[in-house]
């Protein structure tokens, strides 16, 4: 579903007619997409719309939020028992940005608890399905909101993306998935995960409408110093046309399905003049122990505010303060929330910090020249977005180094905070989609969405 259809729909009816309908579709949805709706802020608000009180380019759309963004009229969860009842007293800068010009937000939805894991299984409201096949993963974390647009809730969604929680999910539902350059968009008002590799994105269904809501949603934020001056600017058209295929990306333990369909796509970029070239990045044998230590190190320290006393939900009075606290965060978070306190909480001890955290920050460093020597010399670099379509749900979650190996191709471009697309290009033979992974150079955001928009309109005719 298109934006400009919803504002055609709005036109010829109504907001609330539209917001309505989108609410309808949100409640009758079977594969758990939605955790609150925020249904008489959401129709308060298209009815300012028709009375023109509210405009515009948005006016009347509806849209959900991936339950980590803080927002009005509906608690924000984070998918966590901690935070189940919390109303936040603010909203988030992109959230606001996004109200601005009109559009409606009628609800959160579904990830993995505090946005850790790639499938929504590690969600204390249950897993959300895939759009396609309800046996199979959403991905995640941001698996909610993939869905929600894959099914036709909502035209666009947002979502975050650590080491791939927008890209993986758009591929596994079909939709379009951008993780911006680092700094590009706000984070105020979204709870962190790990402050250095998180992105506030969104996914929708086409380019074109991905690149309207970037073109809305980035630009500076005093209330988060690490967002960049606004550098975005709608293209039409890629201003260069030189591809490198990631060697490392092909490689062994890619599905062959994958492989044929990501090859395919390479042919499609040619017969539209691109010139397209392997090229090897070695340290992304790396990437993932490297992200699997930053990671971690930065959500122990992001969680320990949530302690049943200054936030979330407190479990026992009695006892020590210690009690209280390991009693709170005993009941409140997810086995993975805990997996992942532990390991980071190890990889940053006396002892393991020059050991750990501190080698993988310095191996970070080499993988982010290598990743701006190669891009000096390509436009964009393509390849899988996972190594294969949706896994079937419960098959990866008695192992979690198996599971983090399907973050193997997204978190590379996190580490190095580059922009990176996920575009829809076909399906397996159980009809299962396929996405093609795009990344730029830093600030190339337009760029990419625009060689992206190539091989969606010559798919589409």
């Amino acid at each position: 579903m298109k934006i400009a259809k919803q504002i055609d729909e709005v036109a010829a009816t109504s907001a609330v007619a539209v917001v309505r309908a989108a609410l309808e579709r949100a409640k009758a949805d079977k594969n758990n997409v939605v955790i609150n709706l925020s249904e008489s802020r959401a129709l308060e608000r298209a009815a300012k719309v028709d009375a023109g009180e509210l405009k515009g380019r948005l006016a009347g759309v509806p849209f959900v939020a991936k339950d980590n963004f803080l927002g009005y009229g509906a608690p924000t969860t984070a998918a966590s028992k901690l935070l189940k009842s919390f109303d936040a007293p603010l909203q988030a800068t992109v959230v606001e940005k996004l109200e601005s010009e009109g559009a409606i937000c009628i609800g959160k939805v579904n990830l993995d608890a505090f946005a850790h894991g790639g499938s929504t299984e590690n969600s204390a409201y249950g897993v959300t399905r895939n759009a396609v096949d309800p046996t199979r993963v959403a991905g995640g974390s941001s698996g909610g909101s993939a869905v929600a647009v894959a099914r036709g809730i909502v035209p666009f969604a947002l979502g975050t993306d650590t080491g791939g929680s927008i890209r993986q999910p758009a591929s596994f539902n079909g939709v379009v998935g951008i993780k911006p350059t680092y700094g590009a968009v706000s984070r105020y008002g979204v709870v962190a995960m790990a402050s250095g590799t998180d992105t506030i994105g969104v996914l929708a269904h086409d380019v074109e409408d991905t690149a309207l809501l970037m073109d809305i949603m980035t630009g500076q934020d005093t209330k988060d110093m690490t967002t960049l001056p606004d550098f975005f600017a709608v293209q039409s058209t890629p201003t260069g046309k030189k591809l490198g295929l990631i060697k490392e990306f092909m490689a062994e333990g890619i599905d062959p399905i994958v492989r044929a369909r990501i090859l395919a796509a390479v042919e499609q970029y040619k017969s539209l003049g691109y010139e397209v070239e392997e090229v090897s990045l070695p340290m992304l044998k790396y990437a993932l122990a490297i992200y699997y230590i930053v990671v971690p190190a930065e959500i122990s320290s992001n969680l320990a505010r949530y302690d049943g006393v200054r936030y979330g939900s407190r479990v026992g009075n009695e006892g020590t303060l210690r009690d209280v606290y390991e009693l709170s965060r005993q009941a409140g978070f997810e086995p993975e929330n805990k997996r992942r306190i532990i390991i980071g909480s190890y990889v940053l001890s006396s002892g393991f910090f020059d050991a750990y955290y501190q080698k993988a920050q310095k191996a970070r460093t080499l993988l982010i020249r290598e990743f701006n020597d190669v891009l000096s010399r390509y436009d964009a670099l393509i390849g899988p977005v996972a190594p294969s379509p949706a896994f079937k749900i419960g098959n990866n979650t008695d192992d979690p180094l198996k599971m983090y190996l399907e973050d193997v191709m997204t978190v590379p471009a996190s580490l190095a905070g580059l922009p990176a697309v996920s575009v829809p290009i076909d399906t397996n033979d159980e009809g299962l989609p396929i996405g093609i992974q795009i990344i730029g150079k830093r600030r190339d955001d337009a760029h990419i969405l625009a060689i992206a928009r190539e091989l969606e309109e010559l798919r589409h005719g």
